[in-house]
């Protein structure tokens, strides 16, 4: 398949949206009518702090980072009902997959979606105040419906921190994936080769992985700097486990 068909782009239907009944609107505005771009993957994820922190990891030391990872962790919207506390993570493949999802989502702040593109999926959504322990206010967060990946790079990284490759038909792969040949455990959030009571098997051999985590993995276990860290290889393959939806 040429590699441009094969360009794909993450979105995440987030809490907001699901709260305020717009997922089927979202979902109809981004459907293969409208964008001529076929889903590849899509699951229903309660999101664990590990997963939120590194999916906003850009934003580590904002004032807002806190906030964030409460809303797309579903705690805003659904402070005292945390059994409905998801995102909905779908992956569209197609040409122009990045540019065509991005241009229906509209500009990241709300405000300016209804300003300078109204009727985007954006421009429903709503800004909302960020205040310290005293009460002043000290910025805003903007609960905006969805995310799209911004480039081929992030796309790349949000794919594969989100979904695991047996999550996508192996058709639809876009990235490099191999069979694991090593144990690799979770515990006290390092990395074990040997199992150890409390720890957590998220590789095994014979497993389907994304090449690039298995490299990470490799690095990581000789003591090596990888490219990226051992939670965000992690994240993915504890999806859903009850003991990480915190």
């Amino acid at each position: 398949m040429d590699t441009i068909e094969l360009e794909q782009t993450l979105v995440l239907i987030k809490p907001d949206a699901l709260k305020n009944s717009l997922t089927g609107y979202v979902l109809s505005q981004l459907s293969e009518f409208h964008t001529d771009l076929r889903f590849a993957a899509t699951k229903i994820v309660h999101v664990s702090k590990m997963l939120a922190e590194e999916h906003y990891d850009e934003h580590r030391g904002k004032v807002f980072f806190p906030s964030l990872l409460d809303y797309i962790m579903g705690r805003i919207h659904y402070p005292d009902a945390p059994q409905h506390r998801r995102t909905i993570a779908i992956v569209f493949q197609g040409v122009d997959a990045i540019k065509k999802i991005r241009a229906i989502a509209g500009p990241t702040n709300p405000l300016v979606a209804r300003d300078t593109q109204p009727g985007c999926i954006r421009s429903l959504g709503t800004l909302a105040p960020l205040k310290d322990a005293e009460g002043n206010v000290i910025g805003e967060r903007m609960d905006n419906l969805i995310h799209a990946s911004a480039n081929d790079s992030d796309a790349e990284k949000e794919i594969k921190l989100w979904f695991k490759p047996n999550d996508i038909p192996p058709s639809m792969h876009a990235y490099e994936v191999n069979v694991c040949n090593a144990f690799y455990y979770l515990k006290d959030n390092k990395l074990s080769t040997t199992d150890q009571p409390g720890s957590i098997c998220f590789l095994s051999p014979g497993k389907i992985a994304w090449q690039s985590d298995l490299e990470a993995m490799a690095m990581l276990r000789e003591g090596e700097p990888a490219p990226c860290s051992l939670q965000t290889v992690v994240a993915k393959y504890l999806i859903n486990r009850e003991q990480e939806n915190s």
